[in-house]
């Protein structure tokens, strides 16, 4: 791991990197509210645990990522400041030009399953710190003020991890791979899933699939699909009480197959399960995972259904949250492993396809999966 020789410094610079409010607000107000956010959560976490004990699953990797991403906003409201990571570690006792995380807790951590009394005192300190850093966020506060306060709020995160029985450079690590998850640098696309199978169990790299409504005798209207001149599935409604035009859901399949390589309902559409290994065709294209597929088609709809279908969002627009919870639907499944930002684009793809099927009622979807892309344009009948 790089936790020992990971500098506070060079975190900083690396945290920096991935800061997306910066360019959107000049002032600290909104990093300042962040930070009281994250502090905030694992406030929250302990409340959890007390009250649910064993119950609660997840609290110590919780706790872990809610301290790198209070340590993150500290670091980048630091940045901003001109003001070195390290410096504010010599404001908690640590005379290092710069220092690493190791150097901060060099003392070994025994992990807690639950949360301390001295933990929970510290969070409220630490709380305090922080609001009072927010009364003069706004303020033209002298410089040496700014660096008492955050000089304080470090201190207390540290004494919180060390209550916690976590380590900053484990907290430190956490997060940067996050934002790397979110927001990369460089982005490079992960290999398609099903590039080692044969060609006849692999989803195709092109594919044009023409998607059209018509009415019905009974004056319903419902949702065709034609590929290669052949009509493909089921006839589709919306299935619902109010009409609102899930019968073109479809393109979410298809961008996710174009885009993340991944859509077990793509693979029973076209019959390309990967049936040369038993386990892959049962585990990743069988029932269950084509369940777990149409259920996220299903959340993201209703979450798209609320913003217009994320008309006018862009890459690095959708929350953050949101595309976690996404990734708790699929744990266990192959798609696990695509990146958030590469989630994004197969979700802004299928509902900029969704919305120009909903638009004409018609439409000709075009997958590249080489390239990653889903394209949509008129079709004529």
């Amino acid at each position: 791991m790089l936790a020992p020789s990971l500098s506070l410094n060079e975190y900083q610079s690396r945290a920096a990197m991935t800061d997306q409010i910066t360019y959107k607000h000049r002032d600290h107000a909104p990093l300042v509210l962040g930070l009281c956010g994250e502090i905030g959560s694992l406030l929250s976490e302990t409340k959890k645990k007390q009250r649910d004990a064993d119950s609660y699953i997840g609290y110590e990797n919780n706790v872990l990522e809610e301290t790198g991403d209070a340590l993150w906003y500290l670091a980048v409201i630091a940045e901003r400041e001109d003001i070195r990571l390290a410096s504010l570690a010599a404001g908690a006792g640590f005379d290092f030009s710069d220092a690493t995380f190791r150097e901060l807790q060099p003392q070994a951590i025994l992990p807690l399953n639950a949360p301390s009394v001295a933990f929970e005192k510290t969070l409220l300190r630490l709380a305090g710190a922080v609001g009072r850093l927010a009364e003069t966020a706004s303020d033209r506060t002298s410089h040496p003020t700014i660096v008492a306060q955050l000089q304080g709020v470090f201190k207390l995160l540290l004494d919180a991890a060390n209550e916690a029985g976590i380590t900053l450079a484990d907290a430190a690590l956490l997060n940067l791979d996050k934002a790397n998850d979110r927001w990369p640098q460089a982005r490079v696309l992960p290999p398609l899933f099903d590039e080692s199978f044969p060609t006849e169990e692999r989803l195709p790299r092109r594919l044009t699939v023409d998607i059209f409504e018509r009415t019905g005798g009974n004056g319903k209207n419902y949702v065709v699909q034609r590929c290669n001149n052949l009509f493909i599935g089921d006839r589709l409604t919306d299935n619902i009480m109010k009409p609102d035009d899930y019968r073109f859901h479809d393109a979410f399949h298809y961008a996710y197959a174009a885009i993340l390589g991944w859509s077990p309902v793509t693979r029973a559409l076209f019959k390309l399960k990967r049936k040369s290994e038993t386990n892959i065709d049962e585990g990743q294209d069988g029932a269950r995972a084509i369940l777990i597929e149409e259920g996220v088609a299903t959340y993201v709809f209703g979450q798209a259904k609320e913003l217009k279908f994320f008309e006018g969002r862009r890459s690095g627009d959708l929350g953050f949250t949101f595309l976690k919870s996404i990734r708790q639907f699929v744990r266990g499944y192959e798609v696990e492993s695509c990146p958030l930002w590469l989630w994004e684009e197969a979700i802004l793809a299928g509902n900029e396809a969704f919305r120009f099927l909903r638009t004409h009622r018609r439409g000709r979807l075009k997958l590249d999966l080489d390239r990653r892309r889903l394209d949509v344009c008129e079709l004529v009948i």
